[in-house]
């Protein structure tokens, strides 16, 4: 009689028609689920005591209420549908919470052993990261100095190029003065001789001269 009252009580809280709620299937029964709402349509499922359905109607008259189970739709009698899952059900629920709970200091601690490791993968990372940095830092500091000595070389190979066009242009003035002190003394020497040839010849033409004017004066005083 109790169970009775009760479904009545539940059928009066199911709606007839309006939004879809889900139910649960009493845990004293294993509700047939048919093509209509009678006893001679036909099965096309059993519902296990728990199994949540959405109610998407209610038929009063006929006392059965068109349900989805998953994928599937079908009828079953409005007084085997309660609004709260069955004890039994809710006593399977608690326990299966209660082992997860068990279970849940071992997945902790699995996940923080994952998590220590992959925080000693990063740092390993991070020191080959740093590694790489430094390495890359160093060569930079290398070819920047390269780059220096380059310029550095550079500008001397500009300096002593200026400086050997400057010692081939006074080489050239050099050369050009020796030519011509040597074209002034060839000049000189040749005007010396020729001064020379030229008083030979005077000496040789006057001093016969002095000689016989000599005789002629010594002549003249006999």
């Amino acid at each position: 009689m109790k169970r009775f009252v009760i479904s009545i009580f539940c059928i009066l809280l199911l709606p007839t028609v309006g939004e879809a709620k889900t139910y649960y299937i009493t845990d004293t029964f294993k509700v047939e689920m048919r093509t209509g709402e009678s006893n001679r349509h036909r099965i096309t499922r059993y519902l296990n005591t728990g199994t949540a359905v959405e109610v998407l109607s209610t038929n009063k008259e006929s006392g059965y209420s068109k349900v989805r189970a998953g994928a599937k739709e079908g009828f079953v009698l409005t007084r085997q549908l309660m609004v709260q899952p069955t004890a039994r059900a809710q006593l399977e629920n608690m326990r299966q919470e209660v082992e997860a709970l068990k279970a849940a200091p071992g997945e902790l601690r699995s996940n923080l052993a994952d998590l220590q490791k992959s925080h000693r993968e990063l740092l390993t990372e991070h020191k080959k990261l740093q590694q790489i940095k430094e390495k890359q830092e160093q060569e930079l500091q290398s070819i920047q100095r390269t780059a220096s000595n380059a310029i550095r070389i550079s500008n001397e190979r500009n300096e002593l190029r200026k400086q050997v066009a400057d010692l081939t242009r006074e080489a050239e003035e050099l050369k050009q003065e020796n030519r011509d002190l040597s074209n002034e003394a060839t000049r000189e020497w040749f005007l010396i001789g020729a001064g020379v040839i030229i008083a030979g010849i005077l000496i040789g033409l006057i001093l016969p001269h002095l000689r016989f004017q000599r005789r002629r004066s010594s002549w003249g005083s006999l």
